[in-house]
């Protein structure tokens, strides 16, 4: 396996600047509560993977028209929103998904994606790089292919060193325990695999259907912690959440999920997670700063056992401020909102 390529001059100028920007963010967010500090964006619904893990994806929609998505990145430019995430389904699947990136970085925001990686090439990651694209995930869950997932490093470490040799965006691998994974340790072996080829490198806890905690076994348990270890990890001081669910205990937190993290399906309506859609179930178009003050003071009942770890990162800016004083649980007879 080939190591990592020397970076440019460019490409370290272009990383310094993405830096500069993401400070700003963090700047903003805590100079101000009224705006979006996240949203992801789901363009296409259909992926080229079936996982069977996974609960946000099928086999039959089409793509979200480019002018209806280019309408919705520009009202979460009008609400402020700092970071635009596309996700999915697979995002790589959309025909105009280049214009989709190019858009949310016109208005200034930074713009990332959340993909598979197995329609990357060459050509396509400079396309990417064109876009503006500031940030690629990719979640690798096993060494070796199974009937659990199709997401492995021995699929995609060409597509990895590619994205070494071309991508000016950063990119993080994160590898996962829990969800039926059969060899915990694969995340190990996945991440110092990052780490050579110059990535960052997270671990995740696969939640179950509801996105709730699903307590890790032994072996799982030890490889999460080791991975925690791992140097030139990101984001993991804003990942303190995921020690109780390792453990089996819930959080005690503050969700802002609605208001500081926005979810939008690709009908267009704006959910408080990936996992709780129909809450608040709202037209984006619709969505006002009046909706983000309320769900910003809204404490949300499944919040205790929750596993999705972009709503926590986001809401942590915000942890030491602002009690919630109205409460709702998502659940099947509809939103219950109680005023606290």
């Amino acid at each position: 396996m080939s190591a990592a390529p020397k970076q440019s001059l460019s490409r370290r100028l272009k990383a310094a600047n993405r830096k500069a920007r993401e400070l700003a963010v963090v700047g903003h967010a805590l100079a101000s509560t009224g705006h979006p500090v996240m949203a992801q964006i789901v363009p296409a619904r259909f992926c080229n993977l079936s996982c069977a893990y996974c609960n946000e994806y099928d086999k039959v929609s089409e793509p979200v028209p480019v002018e209806e998505m280019l309408r919705r990145i520009d009202h979460l430019a009008r609400l402020g929103t700092s970071i635009i995430t596309i996700s999915g389904g697979e995002p790589l699947t959309h025909p105009e998904l280049d214009q989709i990136i190019a858009r949310i970085r016109h208005h200034g925001r930074v713009a990332g994606m959340i993909t598979n990686g197995y329609l990357l090439m060459p050509d396509r990651i400079e396309r990417l790089n064109k876009a503006g694209l500031d940030h690629m995930q990719i979640s690798i869950d096993n060494v070796q292919p199974d009937e659990i997932s199709k997401k492995s490093l021995k699929v995609l470490d060409k597509k990895l060193e590619m994205l070494a040799e071309h991508a000016d965006f950063h990119v993080n691998i994160n590898s996962v325990v829990g969800g039926g994974i059969k060899n915990p340790q694969d995340a190990l072996t996945i991440g110092h695999r990052a780490l050579d080829l110059g990535f960052t490198s997270t671990i995740g806890i696969i939640h179950d259907g509801d996105g709730q905690l699903k307590p890790l076994g032994g072996e799982e348990r030890r490889v999460y912690f080791e991975m925690r270890g791992m140097k030139k990890t990101n984001y993991s001081r804003f990942n303190q959440f995921q020690v109780a669910i390792a453990n089996g205990q819930p959080n005690d937190w503050r969700c802002r999920a609605g208001s500081r993290y926005l979810y939008i399906c690709e009908d267009g309506l704006v959910h408080y997670c990936s996992q709780q859609r129909g809450y608040p179930g709202t037209p984006l178009a619709e969505y006002t700063r009046e909706d983000l003050k309320r769900e910003f003071l809204t404490e949300k009942s499944c919040a205790p056992h929750c596993t999705v770890s972009c709503v926590h990162q986001v809401s942590y800016i915000d942890h030491w401020r602002a009690p919630q004083t109205s409460r709702t649980t998502p659940g099947d007879a509809g939103l219950v909102n109680i005023q606290l």
